[in-house]
This record gives C-alpha cells, sequence and structure tokens, in this order.
C-alpha cells in the first residue's frame, strides 16, 4: 500500500538546461558558456549552492568577484534560474494522486533561487504537501543526510512511500532505503508503473 508520492523537480516536474543557465549568465559579463560552466559546474560551485552553503546575496557577491565586474543581482538570479519548462503532462497526475488523498513530497537538488523561480513561473509546486530540497537539507542526493529528511516527511513507512527520479543512482540509494523508487522517463512510463501497482491516475 502506497500512502505518499516523492518526486523530483529537474527532469520530472521540469525540464532544464545547465548549458542555457551557463550561457545566459554568461552573456551578463561577456564570458562564453564554457567558461561560466567551468567557473560554475566544473568547480562545484553550484553544488554549494544547492547545498545552502551560499545564500544567493553570497552568491551574487561570489559571481562578481570572479568575473571581475559588477552584475545586477535580479539580472542574474533571472538568467541563472529562467532555465526551466514545465512538464506539463505530469500535472493530471499529481492532480489525480491528491484527489484520491495520496500524499505529495518534493524531493529536490536545487537552489533557492531554482525554487522560487518555478513557485512563482508555474503552478506545479503548490500541489505539494511538504518540501525536502537540498537547499533546506545541507546536503544533495545522493548524501544519506538528504534522504533521512525525506523519511521524516513522508509520514509514513518507507515500503508505503513511491518515489520517481530521473538519476538512476537516487533511485538505488531510495530502493536501499526500503521505499519503491522507479526512474523517470517521461509521463507515460510513470503511469504504467503506477497501473503495475494498482494505482490508476
Amino acid at each position: 500500500m502506497i500512502r505518499t508520492f516523492l518526486f523530483d523537480m529537474g527532469n520530472v516536474l521540469a525540464f532544464f538546461s545547465h548549458d542555457k543557465m551557463c550561457e545566459q549568465m554568461g552573456g551578463l559579463c561577456g564570458r562564453s558558456r564554457a567558461e561560466i560552466q567551468n567557473l560554475l559546474i566544473e568547480s562545484g560551485i553550484q553544488w554549494e549552492y544547492e547545498r545552502g552553503r551560499l545564500s544567493p546575496a553570497e552568491f551574487h557577491s561570489w559571481f562578481e568577484q570572479t568575473v571581475g565586474q559588477s552584475v545586477d543581482i535580479q539580472a542574474l538570479l533571472t538568467a541563472g534560474s529562467d532555465i526551466f519548462e514545465l512538464n506539463s503532462t505530469i500535472i493530471p497526475v499529481l492532480d489525480a494522486l491528491k484527489s484520491q488523498g495520496y500524499r505529495l513530497v518534493l524531493l529536490s537538488n536545487t537552489c533557492v533561487s531554482h525554487f522560487e523561480f518555478i513557485w512563482n513561473e508555474f503552478e506545479v509546486l503548490q500541489r505539494f504537501d511538504d518540501y525536502v530540497t537540498s537547499y533546506t537539507a545541507g546536503a544533495i542526493k545522493p548524501e544519506p543526510a538528504i534522504f533521512q529528511c525525506a523519511l521524516e516527511k513522508i509520514q509514513c513507512a518507507p515500503e508505503e512511500a513511491f518515489y520517481t527520479d530521473d538519476i538512476v543512482e537516487y533511485i538505488s540509494q531510495a530502493r536501499l532505503l526500503g521505499m519503491q523508487a522507479e526512474v523517470f522517463t517521461d509521463t507515460e512510463t510513470l503511469i504504467s508503473q503506477l497501473a503495475r501497482r494498482e494505482i490508476v491516475v
């Protein structure tokens, strides 16, 4: 019996592009996409931001110091966050699960600016009952701490929770903790995975 559903955000609820993020941020300071990718992604700073070790203001300060010029903070946050496209096919699934009384919990590696952008841009996160984000947990998947936060939020036994994510490694970790979990490839496949568990959406 499933009581709670956990959903990843990136490439499940909304598709995103790190290439677009780096290109847009580079456009603010005359740097190439590859240069920003090296400064932001390859250096690990993005993951520190997603662990919550940098606030948006601190991230902005780091960026200005790194590129050696002033950049408007709102322009920077927009350039780094306007990279998402809603997976509109997932909305009817969420609504069907909610109408059947299931609990919905977000489990996502994300930074505060990405979370807030999606909250304000799309009406998808508002459907959830609770949120486990890397920036509030202080850890990113597949680190144990974020999954421990998820176990506290599901309000049921691990085997009564179903988790879907596009990253195989994260699904493996959830299964080790006793959750039912399936790799997300597309909404149609997810619907089939639920049907096999006698859940019709």
